[in-house]
């Protein structure tokens, strides 16, 4: 593949996975605005049937294309891999390291160290308003929206050979990523969320089987 040819292929790449995040972006706000209409039935019902729309569009387009992907182009052999004691075992592992960094940031949160991220800030907002809806949304679809976006197409357009260098690379790339669409300041809280992120993704990049990243995504989410 010549330069020009690379170039125009990864700038449309850039482009596509900037349209996924678009596409979540679009479908967690109007989810939100149909919990702040909570109070009002009529308004609530029609935004959340907007919602779920979205919702059910959002992730049958990105699924596809993740899909697409992977029938085109799968050095790592991704896919479904049968769940084991092993695996179950090490995905536990997985997430007692995530609950050891969310504890170690909420005790500097605690010790005024650090303050307390916006966007969580604006979870506990939400989820005060409409528990149920946004304990649903938080705990089960976001995970599986970031997950795709995040580690499965954002890892098959970027860093898509299967070495040990290029693994490594999709790994802490991902990660950071994850971090600055959490917080887009360069600070204790980007390194936080790009930790968290950079457990997500090894999860991906171990199990070769994005279900993996996304029950350990919805177990940190879930579970307080």
């Amino acid at each position: 593949m010549d330069k020009t040819r690379y170039l125009t292929t990864k700038s449309l790449q850039i482009l596509k996975f900037v349209g996924f995040l678009a596409v979540y972006l679009i479908v967690e706000s109007v989810f939100e605005i149909a919990s702040d209409y909570i109070k009002n039935p009529l308004s609530s019902r029609h935004l959340l049937g907007l919602s779920l729309v979205l919702i059910a569009g959002g992730l049958s387009l990105i699924g596809w294309r993740y899909g697409k992907q992977l029938e085109a182009n799968n050095p790592r052999k991704i896919g479904r891999k049968k769940p084991t004691a092993k695996r179950i075992s090490q995905l536990i592992w997985l997430f007692i390291l995530m609950t050891l960094v969310q504890m170690a940031w909420q005790w500097l949160i605690a010790k005024h160290i650090l303050t307390m991220p916006s966007n969580q800030q604006a979870v506990n907002a939400a989820q005060m308003k409409n528990p149920v809806l946004n304990i649903f949304f938080a705990g089960f679809l976001a995970p599986i929206f970031e997950e795709l976006i995040f580690r499965g197409i954002f890892m098959n357009y970027f860093f898509n050979n299967d070495n040990r260098l290029n693994n490594i690379l999709a790994v802490l790339v991902s990660g950071a990523i994850f971090g600055f669409a959490h917080e887009l300041s360069f600070d204790w809280t980007w390194i936080m969320y790009s930790l968290l992120g950079c457990c997500l993704s090894f999860a991906y990049m171990h199990f070769r089987d994005i279900r993996y990243s996304i029950a350990l995504h919805m177990m940190n989410n879930l579970i307080p």
